[in-house]
């Protein structure tokens, strides 16, 4: 599967400025979805604007269906499709209206756009809000039309700057849905930048922490875990007055220790048998994608 999206050694420098980006290397392969995860100003939006040919690198390579940015910008621009914050359609105008303006200017004729639209708008659940004006959209309907707008030209790369923020929990699941059919039935690559990591948990399968424009990581949620040096938690429901030595005591009668691989589990389990506890309940506890990324920049941007 050929990768959509490539990063490598990617940098952004300012005059008189830090550096936004220091060197930032991933792929993003067809029909997948890479989660780039970091707190405001760490340069999420930045590598997104080098991407999608509306900003040029100071160094490093970047190209999407190999076509590289830098050299292509506008090229590059077309083969995206890029949600970002400050991205700011008509509030006059009308769902449909905005999307028939912005799928005209990728050079889609009336009525192709108008029936791509209507698909989007059903997709993602605006189609009663078609004839009504952007500005009394509220944040979340807002956000699915931006995406609806990003869709309309077909892209094969969807590049995502904070896509869930403002949104409930009713238009994640819409969007996530559209997302997840898009990968699956077209093959698209997704780039979902993020400081929300528990939203892009459920579509994404390897994932980037980066601060201050350095990727501290990269990897799917096991190896993430590995370097990070978290444990998987191994824990047990046992009789409400028996206690179990090397586990720490949690609520409800259950009992918690670490163990380096979830191999291990079944020795943890045979060993507390043999020593006469009777075992009502037992679960691994892998750590999610929000507390690896906790543990690396929520203490100032390394990690713990």
């Amino acid at each position: 599967m050929d990768s959509l999206i490539c990063t490598a050694g990617l940098v952004k420098t300012y005059k008189g400025q830090d550096v936004a980006v220091n060197g930032v290397s991933f792929e993003v392969k067809a029909g997948s979805a890479y989660g780039l995860l970091g707190p405001a100003g760490a340069g999420k939006t930045t590598v997104v604007m080098m991407l999608s040919g509306l900003l040029r690198p100071t160094k490093g390579s970047c190209r999407v269906c190999g076509v590289s940015s830098p050299d292509e910008p506008a090229k590059a621009h077309r083969l995206c499709g890029t949600v970002t914050e400050s991205a700011r359609m008509y509030g006059h105008m009308t769902g449909m209206q905005n999307l028939v303006f912005f799928g005209q200017a990728f050079g889609m004729g009336q009525e192709q756009c108008r029936e791509r639209a209507a698909l989007l708008l059903k997709r993602l659940d605006l189609w009663d809000a078609r004839g009504v004006k952007l500005g009394a959209y509220s944040t979340g309907m807002a956000k699915r039309l931006s995406l609806a707008r990003a869709l309309m030209h077909c892209p094969k790369v969807l590049l995502l700057d904070e896509p869930y923020s403002g949104l409930d929990a009713e238009s994640e699941s819409v969007v996530d849905e559209t997302l997840s059919s898009l990968m699956r039935n077209e093959g698209t690559a997704v780039l979902i930048c993020t400081h929300q990591p528990e939203c892009a948990e459920s579509l994404c399968g390897s994932f980037g922490i980066l601060n201050k424009g350095t990727l501290l990581a990269d990897g799917d949620t096991e190896s993430l875990r590995v370097s990070a040096g978290m444990k998987i938690g191994a824990a047990v429901r046992l009789a409400e007055n028996d206690t179990a030595e090397g586990f720490e005591r949690c609520s409800g009668g259950w009992w918690r220790t670490g163990i380096a691989d979830e191999k291990e589990m079944p020795a943890a389990i045979s060993k507390l048998v043999a020593g006469g506890h009777k075992i009502f309940e037992a679960k691994l506890e892998k750590p999610a994608v929000r507390d690896i990324y906790k543990q690396y920049v929520g203490n100032g941007g390394g990690k713990k």
